[in-house]
Order: structure tokens, then C-alpha cells, then sequence
């Protein structure tokens, strides 16, 4: 009986220490493969509350130990937006948007099965870049004012940000690795906001601000790649 016993605490020792999974291996390469997200506001921008989809938008680097993951990342996003400034009727503005991001934080994994688990927190600076036209919505503006004629726009954000998380992790093979995760994102900036009214002077308008904003990430789903096997 008692050999019995022991050699079922055996196996159960060695399922146990097998099912670290990427805990066994030095470094993991992930890359997010869909993304559900909140985008900074531009300007004085209405609904941007309005999440956007994004694929294969970034990656990180992860350096392993044990149930804790060091993790560096990064991630860019250009694509076409139009953004409704103020109210509907008020002023209107298409252009393209860059935004880049580029965090270090750490993850914590809850236990060594093969479904892991996992919170943790992500710092790191932001960059988001608006370039287009806008136009005035006022049905009542004059033909003659600057703002029927439109005016060239650029507004920039640069800042620092901090994202707690959540997520999971499904491990299929020791060497990949499925997550998917979720966070809120506070993100802290540095704001300019400049027009050039395309009127004879062409006037010049300039602002800037300090700005702070949350921006939830629904969820980012992805693959990872253990590799470096530290056995």
C-alpha cells in the first residue's frame, strides 16, 4: 500500500513540475494577433468611447522565471479615422492617425497547470499623431468664413502610461503558448493642437495642454513562443 501511494506522489510530482510550461523556458517571443481596444481621443473628439479592432498591431519579448515573466513590448497602429470635433454639427475632420507604444512590466502566472491565470501591470510612453483636414458641420456658416473653406490640422500626444491586466494562458505544447488578455490604460500626456485656416492669411492657430485619459482594452488575443529551455 504504501509503495502504491509513493508511486502515485511520484507521478503527481512529475505532472507537476512538467506543467510549468513556459516557466521551463528562458525567453517567450508573442505576438497580438486581434485587439479590441479604446484609441486616444484627437482634439475635441465625440465617441471616443467607440472601440477599434486592430491585427497583428505589436509584440513583446518576455525574459521567464518560474511564474513571474519580465515582458517588454511594443506596438504601432496607422490607419485612416474620421473624428466629429466638439458636437455633430460643429466641425468635422478626416485625416491619418500613427500611434505607437512601447511598455516594461512584469506578469505573475497563478498556478503551473496547463490553463494559467495571470495578472500583472505594464508602464511605458505613448505617441499618437493626427494629420488631416477639417471642416466646419454648420449648415448656418457662412461660404465666405475660413472654416466652410476648412483648415489643415496636426495634433500630437506624447506621454506616460500605466495599464494593469489581466488574462489567461492556454499552453497546447510546451513550446506555445495562447493567451489573451485585458487592461485599462491611464495614459498621461503632453498635448499640441495646431490649425492652418485655408483662408488668404492662412491663420495660424496653436494650443497645447496637459491631458490625462483612461483607455480600456477590451481584449488582445495572440501566440507566444517559448524557446531557450533552461532544463
Amino acid at each position: 500500500m504504501k509503495k502504491n501511494l509513493l508511486v502515485v506522489l511520484s507521478l503527481l510530482l512529475c505532472n507537476a513540475a512538467f506543467s510549468q510550461i513556459s516557466g521551463d523556458y528562458n525567453y517567450s517571443l508573442a505576438v497580438r494577433g486581434y485587439s479590441i481596444m479604446q484609441m486616444p481621443k484627437i482634439l475635441n473628439q465625440k465617441k471616443n468611447e467607440e472601440f477599434k479592432d486592430v491585427s497583428f498591431n505589436g509584440g513583446m519579448i518576455k525574459f521567464n522565471d518560474n511564474q513571474i515573466s519580465y515582458r517588454l513590448g511594443g506596438s504601432y497602429i496607422k490607419r485612416d479615422v474620421k473624428v466629429i470635433n466638439n458636437c455633430a454639427s460643429c466641425e468635422e475632420a478626416n485625416g491619418k492617425m500613427k500611434d505607437f507604444n512601447f511598455t516594461i512590466g512584469f506578469e505573475k502566472s497563478l498556478n503551473f497547470s496547463r490553463i494559467q491565470p495571470y495578472f500583472g501591470v505594464d508602464i511605458g510612453y505613448r505617441q499618437n499623431v493626427f494629420n488631416g483636414t477639417m471642416v466646419s458641420k454648420n449648415a448656418l456658416a457662412s461660404k465666405a468664413d475660413s472654416l466652410t473653406l476648412g483648415k489643415g490640422v496636426e495634433a500630437s500626444k506624447n506621454g506616460f502610461t500605466v495599464a494593469p491586466l489581466i488574462g489567461i494562458k492556454i499552453n497546447p505544447l510546451p513550446q506555445v503558448t495562447l493567451f489573451a488578455e485585458s487592461s485599462i490604460q491611464w495614459f498621461y500626456s503632453y498635448e499640441r493642437q495646431e490649425t492652418v485656416a485655408q483662408d488668404f492669411n492662412n491663420t495660424r492657430t496653436f494650443n497645447k495642454y496637459n491631458k490625462s485619459e483612461y483607455l480600456l482594452n477590451a481584449v488582445s488575443v495572440g501566440i507566444q513562443w517559448n524557446i531557450g529551455n533552461s532544463r
